[in-house]
Parts: C-alpha cells; sequence; structure tokens
C-alpha cells in the first residue's frame, strides 16, 4: 500500500488509515477484533490508527492488540471535551483504556464550528490540555478534526489561530458536488500544504443521507457499498492532495476499502469528473454538505 508522509510529523502513513471506530460499532467476540486488527496492521500493512473514546468499546477492543502492533503504528486519538481540566480527565482516561502511556498524535474532536472553535481555543479551554499532554511527553504532536459544511472553513481559522500539526475533515466525491465546501477545502488544502500540515480525511465513502428510510449499515451517512463504487470514491479522495484517509465505521465494507487501497492510481482529470458524476444523491445529507 502506498505512503504519504504525514506533513511535519515526518510519519511516512499508508493511504488509508485504520478507523478503530469498527470495531465500537462490532458486537463480535474479542478473538474475532483481534483479527480485524491483524488483518488491516499485518496483512495489509497499514501503519496508522485513528481512535477516540466516543467510539463505542473500541479502545478496549483493541489495547490487547497494541502490545504487539505499537512499533508498527503512529497511533492517534482525540477528545470531544471542551474545556481544560474535562479534556485533560479524558485524555488521562483514554490512555488508561488503551492501556499505554503515550500516543503520537492528541487532536481536537468534533471541531465543525466557530462557536465551537472559540470554545477550545479559549484559555482554560481543550486546547491547552491538549498543549500540556505535549508538554509531557503524552503525545508528539497535535491535530484538530471535524465534520460539516463549515468544518474546511473552520479548519483554516483553527490554523491561523495555532500551529496545529494535522487537520481531518470530510471529503468524497458526493461532498465535492458542493461548490462552496469545495472552494473552502481547496482554500484549507493549499495552506496545510504551505504550511507542511498533515492531511488526513474523513468519510471517504460518504454518498448521501438516510432519510427517513431504514439503515442498513451502521454508519449515520449511507456510504457507498460495492467495490466498484468503494474503488472510484477512495481512488478519487487519493488523487487529490491529501496524505491518509481513515476507514468507515461499517464492518462488511473495510475489506474492500483495503483491497482499493493496494489497487489504487492516480486518476485522471476525465476519471476524477466521472468518480464525481457517477452517482448523484439518492438522499440529502445536510450535515455533511451533501445537497446535490
Amino acid at each position: 500500500m502506498e505512503k504519504r508522509l504525514l506533513g511535519r510529523t515526518g510519519h511516512s502513513s499508508t493511504v488509508v488509515t485504520f478507523g478503530a471506530i469498527v470495531l465500537g460499532k462490532s458486537e463480535l467476540p474479542q478473538k474475532q477484533l483481534d483479527g480485524i486488527v491483524d488483518l488491516a496492521i499485518n496483512q495489509y500493512g497499514i501503519n496508522h490508527i485513528d481512535i477516540a473514546p466516543g467510539y463505542g468499546n473500541a479502545m478496549e477492543a483493541l489495547a490487547p492488540s497494541i502490545p504487539k502492533i505499537r512499533n508498527k503504528i503512529f497511533l492517534g486519538t482525540k477528545t470531544a471535551v471542551k474545556d481544560q481540566k474535562g479534556a485533560w480527565e479524558n485524555i488521562q482516561s483514554c490512555l488508561q483504556r488503551l492501556k499505554v502511556s503515550n500516543v503520537d498524535l492528541l487532536q481536537l474532536h468534533g471541531i465543525s464550528t466557530m462557536a465551537q472553535l472559540d470554545e477550545v481555543t479559549m484559555k482554560n479551554g481543550a486546547l491547552d490540555a491538549i498543549v500540556e499532554s505535549r508538554q509531557k511527553g503524552i503525545t508528539k504532536w497535535i491535530g484538530i478534526t471535524g465534520h460539516g459544511p463549515e468544518a474546511p472553513k473552520v479548519h483554516l481559522e483553527a490554523l491561523r489561530r495555532f500551529d496545529f500539526d494535522t487537520i481531518m475533515f470530510p471529503m468524497s466525491p458526493s461532498i465535492w458536488r458542493n461548490e462552496k465546501y469545495q472552494m473552502d477545502s481547496k482554500k484549507l488544502l493549499k495552506h496545510a500544504k504551505t504550511n507542511n500540515v498533515g492531511i488526513q480525511c474523513i468519510k471517504m465513502l460518504a454518498r448521501g443521507g438516510w432519510g427517513d428510510s431504514t439503515p442498513d449499515c451502521t454508519t449515520w451517512y449511507d456510504p457507498h457499498r460495492t467495490q466498484d463504487e468503494i474503488d472510484a470514491s477512495l481512488w478519487w479522495l487519493l488523487s487529490q492532495p491529501i496524505h491518509t484517509a481513515p476507514s468507515t465505521g461499517e464492518i462488511t465494507v473495510l475489506p474492500k476499502i483495503l483491497n482499493s487501497a493496494e489497487r489504487f492510481y492516480p486518476l485522471t482529470k476525465q476519471e476524477e469528473a466521472q468518480a464525481i458524476n457517477r452517482q448523484k444523491t439518492a438522499i440529502k445529507e445536510p450535515r455533511l454538505g451533501i445537497i446535490n
């Protein structure tokens, strides 16, 4: 699997990150969860893991595998708590649940509006707890993540306020059809490249929402499912100036994502356009900016 330098971190991340949320979405026994980690890390060679305390029991499910793979992986986690004291306690809880003393990347989680950004960057906000964590050797790098139609604009402002090492925000062909989102994302990507910021993109398979229909996946959005659709969506994303993309929380598509990542080749501009237009959104998902 191709690897790309994750900005200034110096780590060459596989183009697909193991999204450990998949472990927290499953009710499989621990032995089978261990097998999922083995598939991603040892069989496909993924060397970057994304996890968060809000992903159900994902931390407890991942913890047994960590001693065997820690020297192979770049480990990133997050805190969604907004104040300094609460975020510090949340970070300590993450370490305990993962059974580790440190991580490689610690991120502000779910910063998707300017109001949320103000809250975490103010004095005694969550960012202060993450900076303290770096000073104490708990993390090497500091990042910010977010969802929603304002995320690129918010993250650009975040990079102006603080020298974050990484960003994480949604990108998929369906999201890219939103012209404002596309414009904001291009500004963010340009700024990130200029400042050597690591670029992680989530929601690679997002094609729309559920509306009033009954979800048949564990994701809160409607994802692509067939191998052809996954190839088109993932290859489009990896043809953009990004570094890595966390896999989705739907366990049934994980093997297809891994298979697709191994076969990736950069798309031509014509192929990119085809990927964007190949499947119009059936049900809009405004929470991701999927509006047409």
